[in-house]
């Protein structure tokens, strides 16, 4: 009920963002689609024709939020292509078939958005402590993914709109998380918070590996295309460890 009246306090959104005109917003579509069928080999990646047309309504529906909630950096259609969408989907090798993933401060919906339009059998919680961000999270599963609802909540993927630190960890595998208030400080609690067994996938710079590796477990890093110093740090929680 909540979120439903902050959705009308909010307004109704066009899809075509106000400062623009149809000409100049179906230009904008028509690079960010290049981009992206240009640069996915580079990322290790194939998008097929409904991977494609996903990711598109999945940016033109966040190009109509951002101008109201500030979800990301103001960037161009080719960078929010590669910077964005492709480098989330880096993640894809690492998440097997069924997955169920926990997304951190998952804010526009990166990186855990463009991977449930790209992998239909994956299964996300998002948790976002933003109330407005979560309207949009939960607007762009209805809208991207299609998603029908049974006994009041999305099929596929749901949104929690609070802090990780104010809920249980939900009973998943995966951990993901590509920006967080105070990335750096806050891991130790991310990593405590995690379920045992589970496995976090984080992306960050050399000084987040430092924090991983001072909680004692094993971090492997890959390095992210088109990047000199981000990474994709691969952590298994295999026991219990105290923040």
């Amino acid at each position: 009920m909540a979120q439903a009246i902050l959705f009308r306090a909010l307004g109704a959104v066009n899809r075509r963002p106000q400062h623009l005109n149809d000409t100049d917003f179906a230009a904008q579509l028509n690079e960010f689609r290049s981009a992206l069928e240009a640069n996915a080999q580079t990322y290790g990646l194939s998008l097929n024709a409904e991977s494609l047309a996903g990711l598109l309504k999945y940016y033109e529906l966040l190009s109509a939020w951002n101008a109201r909630l500030h979800l990301v950096a103001p960037t161009s259609p080719r960078d929010f292509a590669t910077r964005h969408i492709l480098e989330s989907l880096v993640l894809l090798p690492h998440l097997p078939p069924g997955a169920a993933v926990a997304d951190i401060g998952s804010g526009a919906g990166l990186p855990i958005i463009p991977c449930l339009i790209v992998r239909p059998d994956l299964h996300a919680v998002l948790i976002e402590a933003s109330p407005k961000k979560a309207v949009f999270l939960s607007e762009a599963l209805r809208e991207v993914l299609e998603q029908t609802v049974s006994s009041g909540k999305l099929t596929r993927a749901t949104v929690v709109a609070k802090r990780f630190e104010d809920i249980a960890a939900p009973a998943v595998d995966f951990i993901t998380c590509r920006a967080l208030e105070r990335f750096e400080e806050t891991v130790p609690k991310l990593i405590e918070w995690a379920p045992k067994n589970s496995t976090l996938l984080l992306f960050g710079g050399e000084g987040l590996q430092e924090r991983i590796e001072a909680s004692g477990l094993a971090v492997s890093a890959s390095l992210i295309p088109n990047s000199q110093r981000r990474f994709l740090f691969l952590v298994r929680k295999t026991r219990e460890v105290s923040s």
